[in-house]
């Protein structure tokens, strides 16, 4: 396992509290109000970095996958299922909020539109390889068998990027023109949130990680015990 210091973990946290706070400011009270939508607008400013690293997660799901297969390894293993349960958060947080934001542009709260039908999809299937994970699918050679499905679950994350640009979709393609509609202003809060919510999501990698590994120590020391008492 690789060794996580509460020292870094505590200071990873204070920062991503602080540039949390910083980034409701500037969505509150630097970035303009949009004309069309008004407040339900600022939905965006959580909604985009939520989707946006939930693609890293899910990235390092198929990278520590890779390695898994490369080095075979247990702290791959280890990161690929915790990489998954984060990436699984951001992206579930990422349609309640979209859901919440179409509910006001589209008098809808749901449509089958490719970019949220794709995100649907890819939300199940990391669903999916978290249930098979915690099932231990594959016995003894169970590690390998997760990597495989790490890295084919992958497939999807860049439909879900491109969906929008393929087919003809109604959900805005936020870097497809330049400026993506936004004010400068706007930018400045969507900049400021994507590093507040990177933050986080290195916080809760590192602490989830950082509890696996006390998790397997703990584990390794009662089947010790057991088999002294055996003995």
């Amino acid at each position: 396992m690789f060794r996580i210091y509460p020292k870094i973990l505590m200071i990873l946290a204070c920062i991503s509290m602080a540039l949390m706070a910083i980034g409701q400011y500037a969505i509150w009270f630097h970035a303009p109000e949009e004309m069309t939508m008004g407040l339900v607008q600022k939905i965006f400013y959580f909604h985009l970095p939520l989707a946006w690293w939930s693609f890293v997660a899910f990235f390092g799901v198929c990278a520590a996958s890779v390695m898994v297969l490369w080095t075979g390894r247990e702290q791959w293993d280890v990161l690929a299922g915790v990489l998954a349960e984060i990436g699984v958060l951001f992206s579930g947080l990422a349609l309640v909020t979209g859901s919440l934001w179409g509910r006001a542009a589209w008098n809808t709260w749901w449509t089958w539109d490719p970019r949220l039908s794709t995100t649907l999809v890819m939300w199940f299937v990391y669903a999916g390889y978290l249930v098979l994970r915690s099932a231990d699918v594959g016995g003894t050679k169970g590690a390998k068998v997760r990597a495989v499905l790490g890295i084919v679950a992958f497939l999807d994350v860049p439909l879900v990027f491109l969906s929008a640009r393929l087919w003809r979709s109604i959900h805005p393609a936020v870097l497809a023109s330049k400026g993506g509609g936004l004010e400068p202003e706007m930018w400045t809060a969507v900049w400021i949130n994507v590093l507040a919510w990177g933050a986080m999501f290195g916080t809760l990698v590192l602490a989830r990680y950082h509890g696996a590994g006390l998790k397997r120590r703990v584990e390794a020391a009662l089947i010790g015990i057991q088999e002294k008492t055996l003995q």
